[in-house]
């Protein structure tokens, strides 16, 4: 009877070593599915770090191209060509006014040349506090009236003496030759005399 009972319920029961075998195997799949994971996740983050490093290049690219347009660094020449001559012909019409009271006006300016023709512009130069620097340019639309402003040289405005001439045309990337002046303390080397000797008296 026990052993029929034996046969019908009893089973053959596994190793501890076999258990051990398996869960090792369960626990290897598990970590191999939690690697998987893992480097699905830190490749999607990679590609998003690289995604939002090349947005924020291009945008780095436009803002400087956009910077350089405002800059005039990059010009086409041809229209490059036609700023210089435009920046002649004005200049051509202009005149160079030197020794303004740093109280006078842009007005004021104006009043003094309009018996010469229109003046289209008045431009006083200051320095970076705001401050007059003491001399102005005057544009007029006639090229004829430029003859009539050089005719006010040494006129008085608030009490000083102008001083008129034509305006001239700077060129870009050309500096004008200053030639150094003469200092005549800046000559040759002085000699070094050498010391005298001299004898002792006895």
């Amino acid at each position: 009877m026990d052993e029929e009972e034996h046969e019908v319920y009893g089973g053959e029961i596994p190793d501890e070593g076999e258990m051990e075998g398996d869960m090792d195997a369960h626990n290897a799949d598990v970590d191999m599915a939690t690697n998987d994971d893992d480097a699905v996740k830190e490749l999607d983050e990679m590609k998003k770090r690289l995604k939002e490093m090349e947005e924020e290049a291009a945008a780095l690219r436009e803002m400087q191209a956009k910077v350089e347009k405002e800059m005039g660094a990059v010009q086409d020449p041809a229209s490059a060509a036609v700023t210089q001559a435009n920046k002649e012909e004005a200049d051509s019409r202009s005149v160079f006014v030197g020794n303004v009271d740093y109280a006078c006006t842009p007005e004021e300016v104006q009043q003094h040349f309009q018996s010469c023709g229109t003046v289209n512009r008045v431009t006083i130069l200051t320095d970076k506090y705001g401050q007059p620097k003491g001399f102005a340019y005057v544009e007029f639309l006639e090229v004829e009236a430029v003859q009539e402003a050089l005719l006010l040289n040494e006129s008085e405005l608030h009490g000083r003496q102008l001083k008129v001439l034509a305006k001239r045309t700077n060129v870009p990337g050309m500096k004008q030759f200053r030639p150094r002046r003469f200092n005549p303390y800046m000559g040759k080397a002085p000699r070094f005399r050498r010391p005298m000797r001299y004898m002792p008296y006895y």
